[in-house]
């Protein structure tokens, strides 16, 4: 399968985007894979490479290009804490629009998904912007809480335009159980289409394989049920 780094620009900084192609002509559906506070580590790119396996193109752009070379010394979570709301919209609009602009791209098809912080944002993206047909949040922490100036994830609820699906574990404190069950509710009063399932005996970070939070049940269970998710939203016509 095609992969390649591209850069895309963004407010005149150029950001690295990892891209993830099927073989075959398409036209595929799309997907933005929002990276986890380590950036588009190994992780991520196998995200995509599944997602290209499964028929759609993914693209996961690098949300720290503003940051200095010094300041990718630091440790994932300080430069996590770097980034700001209004940046971020930016970016992952800059690199949807380039998705949509690729030959082997459906660019009606498109869906969002992070893991981490990552989810956080694809919950933000599917308020902020229409053009998504479907939203998955993987254990998206700190969805109450603005970065920046601005309202929060959580805020953005009323402009939710797609179905999301949310996936947790009961072990996890950030987002913690009463987290998710504040988000459902939000949704649910807002009769925004959504689905959670919380996995017991699972914390943070139960999808990634190198880490020791790693739940392989769960991890399986979750990545089918996105999958599922996906086709019914983004490959039905």
């Amino acid at each position: 399968m095609p992969v390649i780094w591209e850069q895309v620009m963004v407010e005149g900084s150029p950001m690295w985007c990892h891209i993830h192609t099927p073989v075959g002509a398409g036209p595929f559906p799309g997907v933005v894979v929002v990276m986890h506070a380590p950036g588009v580590d190994a992780f991520i790119q196998d995200i995509c490479e599944r997602l290209a396996l499964e028929g759609y193109v993914a693209i996961a752009p690098d949300l720290y290009h503003r940051q200095t070379e010094e300041q990718a010394k630091d440790d994932p979570i300080t430069r996590m804490g770097r980034l700001r709301d209004t940046e971020i919209a930016q970016d992952i609009n800059a690199a949807l629009d380039h998705l949509r602009s690729l030959r082997e791209v459906s660019p009606e098809r498109i869906g969002i998904i992070g893991f981490c912080m990552g989810g956080r944002i694809a919950y933000m993206m599917a308020a902020l912007n229409p053009t998504f047909r479907a939203c998955v949040d993987f254990y998206g922490g700190n969805i109450a809480v603005p970065w920046g100036e601005g309202p929060s994830p959580l805020d953005l609820t009323p402009q939710i335009n797609c179905p999301v699906l949310g996936l947790f574990g009961a072990e996890d404190t950030n987002p913690s159980p009463e987290d998710v069950a504040r988000l459902d509710a939000a949704l649910t009063r807002h009769n925004k289409p959504h689905e959670f399932h919380i996995y017991p005996g699972a914390g943070h970070a139960f999808m990634n394989q190198a880490r020791p939070s790693y739940r392989p049940e769960a991890a399986r269970d979750a990545w089918q049920r996105c999958l599922e998710f996906l086709g019914r939203h983004l490959k039905s016509t």
